[in-house]
């Protein structure tokens, strides 16, 4: 292109290059002019020049050279595929008729805030500064996929994929590396957002944002690595935020957080690595949580945060906040898709334990146990019911008691209003109600009674009832104490 060809808005933005000087076009027209057809010929730059100045090599002794342009409209096809750029780039509100297109490009740094553009290609570019794109209206794809951003990535406030007819993600940021935060607060995605095998060093900030697609993943962060946190505070999504495998050694923030997806898994975190996981204030979840295999330092998570299928087999989690009754918690895993789980109930058994809630932990191992005996053959639930209605499985050991004082008490009368015969008169000793019914109840105690007389027709018929009763006690207790010993 020859510089006698330059508009007057082109020539004064190549004459600020050499110096790093701003040009903008905003001073001249205002940001929201009335007319504002009238002022584009002034703002007016050609594809085909920026192209020409970002490859320029010519520089000013003194200067930092810098394409810094405000206001501008860019008409044609900005193409810089494989161009090594040595200069910050800086196109602030900007509206780009056609699509730019970075593929594979080198770039010191590139920021396009508060610009509109079609789309914007740059999937494999390397950039050696920050990528921001804070405030974009692209309405179109934005494809990063396989980018290695040394600095940071800003996506605050951005609006992308709203066209109807986009049949693919919003935003791609496969396989890419940010060696900054992501920064992307108040950000709509009108499509899904995927960051699969993603590694951000820093952290990752979407709160406020909001990320539709119903028909899939909202957020696809599969194997996604944070350096420190996520937050997501206030996170407003319309389909499945998937966070499957993803290492997050700091936090996972979803305070108040309202996710959705009715028709099938709104939070799927399995086999993630996280430190802190929190939902605290979120909005009931609408759809199933899979947290299978997931591990957690903390999960903070109110039950009512819950409401749908979960599915929990192999979670393992420190610390599990609010301190809530073990009746509140059980609930979830009563709605576990995968049925009963064992390994969930030791968890929150071991949870409950850890703040020294035993009483809750003993009522979540008498759950563990009811909701095991429901997969027992006939014969052995039968056996269940006795220890439950016993001594609750050893997890109620007062039960026992009770039962034996009771039983004690009805004996006792009893063979104190119709004594036993003797069986040998001369030989017996004094008959004792109380000693003789706890004679047949304790199947290892002997005070001398049970053998020294013997009761006739329905008395006989209470004696062997006091003797079985007191062999299923004996044998409960003995297994309710050796779970317990076990446990410890």
């Amino acid at each position: 292109m020859e510089i006698n060809n330059l508009t007057p808005a082109e020539l004064r933005v190549w004459e600020a290059f050499p110096r790093g000087e701003a040009v903008d076009f905003f001073e001249d027209c205002g940001e929201f002019p009335e007319d504002r057809e009238l002022c584009l010929p002034e703002r007016t730059l050609r594809a085909s020049f920026l192209r020409c100045l970002l490859l320029r090599s010519d520089r000013e002794e003194g200067h930092t050279a810098e394409v810094w342009v405000a206001g501008a409209r860019i008409t044609g096809h900005l193409y810089l595929g494989y161009s090594t750029i040595d200069v910050p780039v800086h196109l602030e509100g900007c509206a780009f008729d056609e699509a730019p297109n970075f593929y594979g490009a080198q770039i010191r740094q590139l920021e396009l805030p508060r610009s509109t553009m079609p789309a914007l290609h740059a999937a494999t570019v390397r950039i050696d500064g920050v990528l921001r794109i804070s405030g974009c209206r692209i309405p179109g794809a934005v494809r990063l996929g396989g980018a290695r951003i040394a600095g940071a990535f800003f996506l605050d406030g951005a609006e992308l994929g709203r066209a109807t007819e986009l049949d693919e993600p919003a935003l791609q940021l496969n396989h890419c590396v940010v060696e900054g935060d992501t920064v992307g607060p108040g950000l709509i995605a009108h499509a899904q957002v995927r960051m699969v095998g993603t590694t951000v060093s820093g952290s990752v900030d979407l709160d406020d944002a909001r990320l539709h697609d119903r028909d899939g993943s909202a957020l696809d962060a599969e194997n996604l690595t944070v350096g420190s946190d996520l937050r997501a505070m206030r996170l407003h999504t319309r389909g499945r935020l998937n966070l499957r495998g993803a290492r997050i050694p700091g936090q996972l923030n979803l305070a108040y957080a309202d996710l959705a997806h009715p028709e099938g898994i709104a939070l799927r975190a399995s086999n993630a690595t996280i430190g802190e996981m929190w939902l605290r204030s979120a909005h009931p979840v609408r759809g199933a949580v899979n947290l299978r295999g997931a591990r957690l330092d903390l999960l903070h998570v109110a039950p009512e945060i819950l409401p749908g299928v979960i599915r929990l087999d192999g979670l393992t989690f420190g610390t599990l906040t609010p301190h809530e009754p073990a009746e509140k918690r059980l609930s979830l895993l009563e709605r576990d898709q995968d049925g009963y789980v064992p390994f969930a109930y030791e968890q929150l058994t071991a949870a409950y334990r850890r703040v020294g809630d035993g009483d809750a932990a003993r009522t979540v191992q008498l759950a563990k146990q009811r909701r095991h005996r429901a997969t027992l053959p006939t014969y052995a639930r039968l056996w269940g019911h006795i220890q439950d209605a016993t001594v609750g499985y050893g997890f109620r050991p007062m039960r026992a008691a009770a039962w034996l004082v009771s039983l004690l008490a009805v004996g006792s009368i009893t063979f104190a209003l119709h004594h036993p015969s003797p069986l040998k008169p001369d030989e017996a000793p004094a008959f004792n109600a109380v000693f003789y019914t706890l004679d047949l109840l304790l199947p290892i105690i002997d005070f001398g009674q049970e053998s020294a007389f013997s009761p006739t027709g329905w008395h006989q018929t209470l004696s062997y009832i006091l003797i079985i009763t007191g062999w299923i006690l004996a044998t409960t207790v003995a297994a309710g104490i050796t779970r317990t010993v076990s446990r410890q």
